[in-house]
């Protein structure tokens, strides 16, 4: 009795992750990994993937609108930027269905612990897919997903980070879509010792409300480090029907679509009759993988070789939680009430309490 309880109280606890559901790059060394609640671990927190709109400057910058900007990784713990290499985030609605959650048992092809064999596949028709809606990647196959990106300031203080010194360093097409994502990373100059402040952000095109992202990081670059510092960045420009148009050499991530601190204005129509969207990819000039004309002249920025730490990638040891049934993580579905749910929760609960 008390087995078959406590696998619908997962069940039901992993529903109600997925109603939430958007999604965030998962890392050690992002912040509000554990949460947002002092001194508490959150093993199913999806505090890091609520999207940003319409938001005063101060609630949408390094998404502090849920205080996330105020729970920075442990000491220590860094995104790494391998010079000239590459580096690999978890793309997940909650973090439970990554490797820093349940030693990664719930991992799958998808961000939401699922594989969806055939996701996007074009019906047989011809007509173009829906939008896809688990996960809520808003976006209708692969190739329509609008693309993300990383930028760097070489700042360690996040207070001291602005718009022109957070330049975008990389970009990945047709992002998100699986769990897995790698970024391609520039010949990057070394970070100050304690480190440097990057930011993830993707603007969605269309399925769904016109919002965007960002989210921080604590980051360092690795390896043998570049020679060239880093430009100030600017603001992007929409190019897609003529590349002239195209703001060249460091740019800023995508502010748009808050009530304050927005670097571009869009209207009309795209190339595909659809309604203008900024994004990450060939509309505003961004190229796919590293972006190799953020410098400034060779010899502005010292060469050195920066270790790198203990593996980003293995997935933490237990710390006692339960692992989730199996059942849980698989037998999730949108058409969930929250607040029956929320209320069954609680009561199965306090049956476990008894039992």
């Amino acid at each position: 009795m008390r087995q078959l309880v406590l696998e619908l109280f997962f069940t039901i606890t992993f529903s109600l992750m997925h109603v939430r559901g958007h999604i965030a790059p998962w890392h050690k060394g992002m912040y509000c990994l554990n949460g947002t609640t002092p001194d508490v671990d959150d093993q199913t927190t999806n505090e890091a993937v609520n999207p940003l709109y319409q938001l005063s400057r101060e609630d949408w910058w390094f998404h502090h609108i849920n205080k996330c900007d105020e729970f920075p990784p442990a000491p220590g713990d860094f995104l790494e930027l391998p010079a000239n290499g590459e580096f690999t985030v978890e793309l997940a609605v909650n973090r439970a269905f990554t490797s820093l959650s349940f030693n990664g048992e719930h991992k799958a092809t998808f961000a939401d612990g699922q594989d969806h064999p055939g996701l996007g596949d074009r019906p047989s028709n011809g007509d173009t897919p829906p939008c896809i809606v688990e996960p809520n990647i808003h976006a209708q196959n692969e190739s329509m997903a609008a693309g993300s990106a990383f930028a760097i300031s070489y700042q360690s203080d996040l207070s001291k980070v602005t718009p022109e010194n957070l330049v975008v360093f990389t970009v990945a097409y047709n992002t998100p879509w699986r769990l897995i994502a790698t970024y391609s990373v520039p010949n990057l100059p070394a970070c100050p010792p304690d480190g440097c402040i990057c930011a993830w952000g993707w603007v969605p095109n269309g399925c769904g409300e016109p919002n965007m992202y960002m989210l921080g990081y604590k980051c360092k670059v690795t390896g043998m480090t570049g020679t060239a510092a880093v430009a100030p960045a600017k603001p992007a420009s929409w190019c897609e029907d003529d590349p002239s148009k195209c703001t060249s050499g460091a740019r800023q991530l995508i502010y748009w679509n808050q009530l304050e601190g927005n670097n571009i204005e869009v209207s009309g129509t795209d190339l595909a009759g659809d309604p203008r969207s900024p994004a990450y990819n060939t509309k505003l000039g961004f190229s796919n993988g590293a972006q190799t004309d953020i410098f400034l002249n060779p010899g502005s920025a010292t060469q050195t070789s920066v270790i790198p730490g203990p593996s980003s990638t293995s997935p933490p040891t237990s710390d006692g939680l339960p692992a989730l049934p199996e059942s849980g993580a698989k037998s999730i579905r949108m058409g969930v009430a929250i607040l029956p749910l929320c209320a069954l929760v609680v009561s199965l609960g306090m049956v476990l309490t008894v039992l």
